[in-house]
């Protein structure tokens, strides 16, 4: 059906994208079913399977479309192909130049690198060293440069108008947005009937083309974006009616962390999404949990913002329907991913902190332990303080870390650690001011 938009591609036009220029022509569905037809001979046409278990978690039929699955790991590639692709020669023999920390970066420099086109990159100090590995080794010139994006992205124009090169924007190019909305047009070849697609919204150019493309063949479908916390770029774009910027903080959802949502793309989008919800930390942390526990699969923050805003409750009008959770992208570094899953215990009661005061007589430790062991919980760590107490001077003040099964098992060590008297600060308490603790008796050895 898409055939006759294959046939006759135009170039690409050769000015480079602000982001917050107001955009002279809207991307068009003709171009995202181009996109499809262009890219099919590089990027993977990944699975959108039925995960039982996240759909009884949650109560409806969630399907996860495994962007993961990509060659380098995120949905980017499609964008990246697309434009590289709608290059003139010119432009394909001078080469092209893009900033990116992660995702974006990956996605140029290896399909550059497939194609020939010479790719350079300009990558903030910070960006994971992995990441800037990976890009070299697909032979991209890689220039670090900046404290945060928008340095990157100053520095990578202005290397842009020294060389001659073409820019090419992450999100807001409208080859990069026809290139993302080809998702969208496999997800409705994988999944009939469907109800509502949920999808992480950034700087936009994923949530843009999946709604232009949505919407024209499926408009009866809900396309719901979901940010993060920490950067709440859409929803202050919608509410403004044009792009402005926000400050940004830092979040496990780091490639959701772009402070000017896209020109192109919210045009594109403020009249085809239907909804927009904010995820925090913790909810992110424990849908990475969940996915690597139910689905087995690794994914990074912003990845896994789509199911954070299921599980957590802030879409209870998909009870009972058929949903798609994008699941964008899975380059979570393996220090990351460690304090990662520990947060994810933590919010999910499975891992929990306590004070209290014992004997410091023979004895008085191994009663604290015996009752943890007792409720069945396992001590992961533990740490004595003897000098900066000012309760008596046989008391030890112990600090515990204990795993547990869930949060209801967490209560019941907590119940048990207060029926036995021992003075005690639980979780988040022990932040605040402890001397409360420091003024009650110690729990002595029987």
């Amino acid at each position: 059906v898409f055939f006759f938009f294959f046939c006759f591609p135009a170039p690409r036009p050769a000015t480079m994208e602000d982001e917050l220029e107001v955009p002279a022509e809207p991307v068009r569905f003709e171009d995202v079913s181009r996109a499809k037809y262009r890219i099919s001979d590089g990027v993977v046409m990944t699975n959108c399977s039925k995960s039982h278990l996240v759909s009884k978690l949650c109560g409806m039929e969630i399907f996860f479309k495994k962007e993961i699955y990509q060659r380098t790991g995120s949905f980017k590639e499609r964008g990246a192909r697309n434009a590289l692709k709608r290059l003139t020669p010119e432009q394909r023999a001078k080469g092209v130049i893009a900033a990116s920390a992660g995702n974006h970066a990956l996605g140029m420099a290896y399909h550059g690198q497939l194609l020939g086109i010479p790719v350079h990159l300009v990558m903030p100090t910070f960006a994971p060293l992995t990441k800037v590995h990976n890009c070299r080794e697909f032979g991209a010139h890689v220039t670090l440069h900046g404290a945060n994006f928008g340095e990157a992205m100053d520095r990578a124009k202005e290397i842009c108008a020294e060389l001659g090169l073409q820019y090419i924007n992450g999100y807001d190019d409208p080859d990069i947005i026809a290139g993302q909305g080809t998702v969208a047009l496999e997800i409705l070849d994988q999944v009939n009937d469907l109800d509502a697609v949920v999808v992480p919204a950034g700087g936009g150019g994923l949530i843009a083309g999946i709604s232009l493309a949505i919407k024209t063949l499926r408009p009866e479908v809900t396309v719901i974006g979901v940010e993060a916390q920490s950067c709440p770029s859409f929803s202050r774009a919608l509410a403004a009616g044009r792009p402005v910027r926000v400050p940004v903080s830092s979040t496990l959802a780091d490639g959701l962390a772009v402070p000017v949502f896209g020109s192109n793309a919210l045009q594109i989008a403020k009249s085809r999404v239907d909804k927009v919800v904010i995820v925090n930390e913790k909810e992110i942390a424990i849908s990475i949990l969940r996915l690597i526990e139910l689905e087995k699969n690794i994914v990074e923050g912003a990845g896994a913002a789509g199911l954070a805003a299921l599980i957590s409750g802030k879409l209870p009008e998909l009870k009972g329907k058929k949903v798609v959770c994008i699941l964008c992208g899975g380059n979570i570094d393996t220090t990351v991913l460690g304090r990662v899953m520990e947060r994810g215990l933590a919010a999910d009661g499975r891992l929990v902190r306590f004070m209290c005061s014992v004997s410091d007589r023979p004895g008085g430790l191994s009663e604290l332990m015996a009752l943890i062991s007792g409720v069945g919980a396992s001590v992961k760590d533990v740490f004595h303080e003897r000098a900066w107490i000012e309760s008596d001077i046989a008391s030890v003040q112990v600090k515990c870390v204990v795993e547990t099964r869930d949060s209801e098992h967490a209560e019941e060590l907590h119940a048990a650690l207060l029926k036995k008297g021992y003075p005690l600060v639980w979780g988040a308490q022990m932040s605040e001011n402890l001397t409360c603790l420091q003024s009650q008796e110690p729990h002595a050895s029987q």
